[in-house]
């Protein structure tokens, strides 16, 4: 794919990895509709506002009126309330879900007969390396960006007959608001920008953006010995 040629919707692109994927995507000549809540807190000059809240099905589908000519859509508005699948509160759960799960599906479901319109394209979907492996926090975000993984598998079979490919890209913590309070070492998200568009442009399915990503993945053949041993202590 001709990243030059395509024409790009992004939720969450007020900021974080989103606000680098809307960057990248401009200097390589994108046309670019930056998605958020608050379309005035989006600062990307050449890039197109659009109020967006992918929970919000009536948000979604007035974004489809204005990017009616999309032919990429990248799913990465995400939320992280921290919340225990035992102990947290149901509300956040129920949020990590919404966003992660239902929220992807319905931009897919919105946004897919547009790209098949406009001649077929890529969806990229925003997941994490804890779509393949917990870390015994962040039970919410964990299940729901697991969940978003599946929904991804789904989709790739159910949309490649319509020249839709959809990709999924796999990273560890990045340096954004949402990871501030981490100490974890991090990436920096305009480098995972350029892996995930480097990706869309060689038509990958999983994207792999940094070294512990891979080190999972190679792990998923083990099976549970390999990716929690502390289990077998």
């Amino acid at each position: 794919m001709d990243i030059s040629k395509q024409v790009v919707i992004i939720s969450g692109a007020n900021r974080g990895l989103g606000k680098q994927l809307a960057l990248e995507l401009l200097s390589r000549g994108a046309k670019v509709y930056a998605g958020a809540r608050k379309p005035e807190s989006v600062d990307l000059p050449g890039a197109i506002p659009v109020q967006l809240d992918i929970t919000d099905p009536h948000s979604v589908m007035a974004a489809t009126e204005i990017a009616s000519d999309a032919t990429v859509l990248i799913n990465n508005a995400g939320t992280a309330t921290g919340a225990s699948l035992l102990t947290g509160n149901l509300d956040d759960i129920h949020l990590e879900f919404n966003t992660h799960l239902f929220g992807t599906l319905s931009m897919v479901r919105a946004f897919a007969p547009i790209i098949e319109k406009n001649g077929g394209g890529s969806i990229l979907n925003i997941l994490s390396v804890l779509s393949w492996v917990s870390i015994g926090q962040e039970g919410a975000y964990t299940a729901a960006k697991a969940a978003a993984w599946g929904l991804t598998n789904v989709l790739r079979l159910e949309l490649a007959p319509k020249n839709i490919k959809v990709a999924g890209l796999h990273v560890g913590f990045m340096d954004t608001d949402m990871m501030a309070g981490s100490d974890a070492p991090k990436s920096a998200p305009e480098d995972i920008a350029k892996i995930a568009i480097d990706g869309i442009e060689a038509d990958h399915y999983e994207i792999l953006g940094d070294e512990i990503s891979q080190q999972v993945q190679q792990g998923l053949a083990g099976g549970i010995p390999a990716l929690y041993p502390q289990l077998f202590q």
